[in-house]
């Protein structure tokens, strides 16, 4: 976990007025093909432009359904990383991404060139698509936009990654003061950064493919949106630091050279349908430090180290983190959690983490050698943080290569920590799913009897098809954790497994 952009790079904000002006001419969705025939069915696709890496393991095809024209996609080549467990070193790996925008109904066709095709997936599991397959072929139906990931004979990183928009209204330059418009091809900003005056709205067309960080430094009502994406921007994709009022919608951020989002001391922060994906050591997802008030609603991130990370001080923010929500997201973790909580604060002045929801989560992978960096979602309070009210709600978790479904410590790390958490409280876990066969057992750690776990309840918890409950069959002596084989030591008090029959009786 590297130190953020803005410690490393001298920001500059000059140019931004000129930029946008110099960028009008532009504007033109260029090269984009649209099937007009018929107002209702609409598909919108966009070239790579050549500068941008590409992959050939896949032929990829759409059309409107279910007799329009088909349109071949370009391929953008996302990277990941895996870690070796006996000598620490990472090895990463190309993988395939297309994008476009639709209307009414579309037929994908994806064609692995590689051959030796014996089965097909298309994940997440919850979408519940099952395509034909013909051979190396395979098709399936979209009705609406999802963001996918095609897996062929089971490849963790040969893979497809799928993202789809509806069609909107493109903005202008030229109507728009307020908007810093960024139309088709590969687009610089000098130094790589692009800084968002208070007001401005940073679009990002279609095919469009911006090379700098996008930051938004003490500044209100800045926005980040549009279908085109951020790539291998050499700090982080998006740099948010005591602003207020920020949305970030829509865009793809790939390979950058840190984080996916960054947001520090922030506030009212709405983060919708990001798409994020790297490979870099540390390279996280969206990270909130110091921050209240903050939604991340409809994200697809897979990342080689946290997907999301909910933390309260480090570098130079200082402050609580509360009122955080995350949902609607799909998470892949090569590396690290898919979802963690609790690392970095401040042992000096001790911060709260508190009033975090977590639902409707699809959890695709989740690979981890280290048992104290496991769990798809880890709750780990250390440098006096307190983390609490947190509720966790409708999250589907598939089966993963290496890791914990879910893990409660209060730590002590001293490779990051200078004390240990003050407790984690009030934790309410519903409707988690885990399928699978991978999983290490789940621990639920105390530090000591005055750093604790307290008031934790699971309803309706379900391994593997099984509901998870104090009152279910088993021996009499048996800890109820015992029967999926977690474990919680001494140090977590009031904790509970209920049905939601239980769960509404006790209400």
């Amino acid at each position: 976990m590297n130190a953020p952009f803005s410690r490393r790079t001298a920001l500059q904000a000059a140019g931004v007025t000129a930029l946008a002006a110099g960028l009008s001419g532009g504007l033109t969705a260029g090269a984009a093909h649209a099937d007009a025939r018929n107002s209702a069915r609409r598909l919108v696709t966009y070239p790579r432009p050549s500068a941008v890496p590409t992959n050939t393991s896949f032929q990829v095809r759409v059309r409107t359904a279910p007799d329009g024209d088909w349109q071949t996609l370009d391929i953008y080549r996302p990277q990941f990383e895996e870690i070796n467990p006996a000598t620490g070193s990472g090895k990463v790996y190309n993988s395939s991404l297309v994008y476009f925008d639709f209307r009414g109904s579309v037929e994908v066709e994806v064609t692995y060139l590689k051959g030796g095709t014996t089965r097909a997936r298309v994940r997440p599991d919850s979408y519940d698509i099952t395509p034909e397959l013909l051979g190396d072929t395979l098709r399936f139906t979209l009705d609406e936009p999802k963001d996918l990931v095609v897996q062929i004979n089971d490849e963790i990183f040969d893979c497809l990654h799928i993202v789809t928009n509806r069609i909107e209204h493109r903005p202008s330059a030229a109507d728009d003061p307020d908007v810093i418009y960024f139309g088709p091809g590969v687009q610089t900003v000098t130094g790589g950064v692009l800084t968002v005056p208070s007001g401005k709205t940073v679009y990002l067309a279609g095919g469009a493919v911006l090379k700098a960080t996008v930051y938004f430094k003490d500044v209100e009502t800045a926005a980040l949106k549009g279908h085109g994406m951020i790539w291998a921007s050499p700090g982080g994709g998006v740099l948010c630091e005591g602003s207020k009022h920020i949305r970030v919608e829509d865009v793809i951020i790939m390979n950058p050279g840190g984080y996916i989002t960054t947001l520090g001391e922030a506030k009212s922060v709405h983060i919708k349908k990001v798409r994020g994906f790297s490979s870099r050591g540390n390279g996280d997802g969206i990270d909130i430090f110091s921050s209240s008030d903050v939604v991340l609603d409809g994200c697809f991130l897979r990342n080689s180290d946290d997907c999301v990370a909910i933390y309260a001080h480090r570098w130079d923010y200082y402050g609580d983190t509360r009122n955080i929500t995350v949902q609607n997201c799909s998470l892949w973790a090569d590396v690290a959690h898919p979802i963690n909580i609790g690392t970095h604060g401040n042992t000096d002045a001790p911060e709260v983490i508190e009033n975090l929801v977590i639902r409707n989560i699809d959890i695709l992978d989740h690979r981890e050698p280290q048992m104290n960096y496991q769990g798809c979602i880890a709750l780990n309070p250390g440098d006096s943080n307190l983390i609490r009210n947190v509720r966790i709600e409708d999250v589907r978790i598939e089966d993963f290569r290496w890791g914990q479904v879910i893990y409660m410590k209060v730590m002590y790390n001293t490779k990051y920590n200078t004390s240990v958490g003050r407790g984690i409280e009030d934790v309410y876990v519903k409707n988690l799913t885990y399928t699978g066969t991978h999983a290490e057992p789940s621990l639920l750690l105390g530090y000591d009897a005055d750093h604790a776990i307290t008031n934790v309840t699971f309803e309706n918890l379900v391994i593997n098809g099984v509901v998870i409950a104090d009152s279910m069959k088993k021996p009499s002596w048996y800890y109820t954790t015992d029967t999926i084989q977690w474990f919680s030591n001494e140090h977590v008090t009031n904790l509970k497994f209920l049905t939601t029959a239980e769960a509404a009786a006790a209400q």
